[in-house]
């Protein structure tokens, strides 16, 4: 059920004595190519509360924003001094190595352990690891506002790296795609073979 609160999460954690809650979502797990991005987004009690209706009221899970919102969203909450971001990034190697989800896991606690927080809401399953107590909510980018953020924040970050990508390797048209598999994608793999930037241990790639 979704909650028409979107800071119900957050103010539950206030309620409870928390002072800086921190929203981790991530970008990129599913690609044939390219970073796994995650952000961590804290937005300070009293600048939220008085800001939600007037600046973020459309604020949502960033896949549900059109470019032009995403984009907007970004650049208010990068601007805004009452919001805290951190960004982890997990290369393509470091997905070889580990595996995704490892390295999801991983660029989510290199996000937030530059922030100062002491309650983490993430996204989804549940993260063990970070150093301090979290909660995980599946289809938490469209029920907290602060993952909400921190959905925006990942995905603009990581299309803006798949733009540059794209420049080096135009035959993959990574600006369009962002490395999914789409069918202009896998033609020009089975074209011109796989680019440094494909994960060697996804499918169909390991098999190049």
């Amino acid at each position: 059920m979704i909650k028409s609160d979107p800071l119900h999460y957050e103010k539950k954690a206030w309620n409870n004595q928390y002072k800086s809650i921190a929203g981790i979502d991530e970008a990129g797990r599913g690609p044939l190519a390219g970073p796994v991005v995650a952000a961590a987004v804290i937005f300070k009690k009293e600048y939220i509360l008085n800001t939600y209706k007037s600046t973020y009221l459309n604020l949502t899970d960033s896949k549900k924003l059109s470019k032009k919102n995403r984009n907007l969203f970004y650049k208010i909450l990068k601007d805004e001094k009452d919001v805290n971001i951190g960004i982890g990034i997990s290369s393509v190697k470091e997905i070889d190595k580990i595996n995704i989800l490892q390295a999801t896991h991983k660029a989510m606690h290199n996000a937030v352990k530059n922030l100062s927080t002491d309650f983490i809401l993430v996204d989804g399953l549940p993260v063990s690891g970070f150093f301090c107590n979290s909660e995980n909510i599946i289809k938490g980018d469209l029920l907290s506002l602060s993952i909400s953020a921190a959905s925006v924040i990942a995905k603009v970050t990581r299309d803006r790296i798949m733009n540059e990508e794209s420049i080096k390797f135009p035959m993959y048209n990574f600006d369009k795609n962002k490395g999914y598999g789409t069918k202009e994608h896998l033609s020009a793999l089975i074209k011109f073979g796989p680019s440094p930037i494909h994960r060697k241990s996804f499918k169909p790639i390991c098999n190049y």
